[in-house]
């Protein structure tokens, strides 16, 4: 499960929040430039902690980042938005972000990450940027608004002038705090069954939060057409993948980054516990909700006359 192969990469240190926002503006160019977009912001999110983090200015270190989108708000609007989870502090590097020789661990300061209007400015150049040479390349498909190359440029100096917002949470309490948090956002859509009140063959009501009074939960009713437009806008390309590592968390020498790391940390790896009900990956099966209790298999339905796997076709429907 998830939730089992992320403990393993947990280290005993302070854990930070970040949420990178794209502007309005550019909602109009996910409807025929989904993948490009949410590309851009990942690359252009994690790229700019990555570059801050290794400016010995501000920390000097390789950090480990997780990174999820989300793309939608309470009321199922287009929002796209990224929330990265990254270790307050990391592995000793240059301004490359190369380790160096003989690596030791740098913290952040208590309570500080890094600067957030370095953050927004670097990620505002570098996202605009990525999306300037996909437009020399041809690769973006802009809405009839944008098609005349005058009013892009106008766009795009607009763009520029705006701050983009990146919001820094206080560090996180802990890391079963980082793992729950995760959890929250690793498989949810964009309005779960729980948040739906009634449904008709014109209108569906369901229930948000009111984050500007506090949380209020209201209701709100939408025509069965808004509602479907609203709910499928927040599918992703397929094949795309929502959940991402960097720096020290990176596929690629993440096991070797992170034992130097417990090691300088004073940390021992040790073994997690394999349940009875383990899957054929020989991990114990969570419960799909809440991500804490463990599935045990009691008994097996045999299965009916005329009835094959989810999906399939019965025998002889012909």
């Amino acid at each position: 499960m998830w939730l089992e192969r992320e403990a393993g990469l947990l280290l005993p240190v302070a854990y930070h929040h970040v949420v990178f926002t794209l502007p309005a503006a550019v909602n109009d160019l996910v409807a025929g430039n989904a993948r490009l977009i949410y590309t851009l912001l990942f690359e252009a999110a994690s790229d700019s902690i990555r570059e801050v983090a290794a400016d010995p200015k501000h920390l000097g270190a390789q950090v480990g980042l997780t990174a999820v989108l989300h793309t939608w708000g309470q009321t199922l609007t287009l929002h796209p938005h990224l929330h990265i989870v990254a270790t307050g502090g990391g592995l000793s590097c240059n301004r490359q972000g190369h380790l160096d020789d003989n690596p030791c661990w740098r913290s952040c300061r208590p309570g500080f990450f890094l600067p957030v209007r370095v953050l927004s400015r670097l990620f505002r150049g570098k996202f605009l940027a990525g999306l300037q040479e996909a437009d020399a390349a041809g690769k973006v498909r802009w809405p009839e608004r944008l098609l005349d190359e005058q009013t892009r440029r106008q766009w795009f100096a607009e763009l520029r002038r705006v701050e983009w917002v990146v919001f820094s949470k206080p560090p996180c309490a802990g890391a079963e705090v980082v793992l729950k948090y995760l959890a929250r956002y690793t498989y949810r859509v964009a309005c779960s069954n729980s948040r739906l009140v009634g449904a008709s063959d014109e209108e569906v009501t369901f229930s948000w939060k009111d984050y500007r009074h506090s949380g209020r939960e209201r209701l709100m009713t939408l025509s069965l057409d808004e509602f479907a437009r609203r709910f499928l806008q927040h599918v992703l390309p397929k094949g795309f993948v929502r959940i991402r590592h960097y720096g020290l968390l990176a596929n690629r020498s993440r096991e070797e980054k992170l034992e130097q790391a417990r090691r300088l940390l004073n940390v021992e790896v040790q073994a997690r516990p394999i349940a009875s009900s383990a899957g054929g990956d020989g991990e114990p099966r969570r419960c799909g909700v809440c991500g804490q209790g463990v599935m045990e298999v009691v008994a097996g339905l045999p299965r009916q006359p005329g009835v094959t796997e989810l999906g399939g076709e019965p025998p002889n429907s012909s």
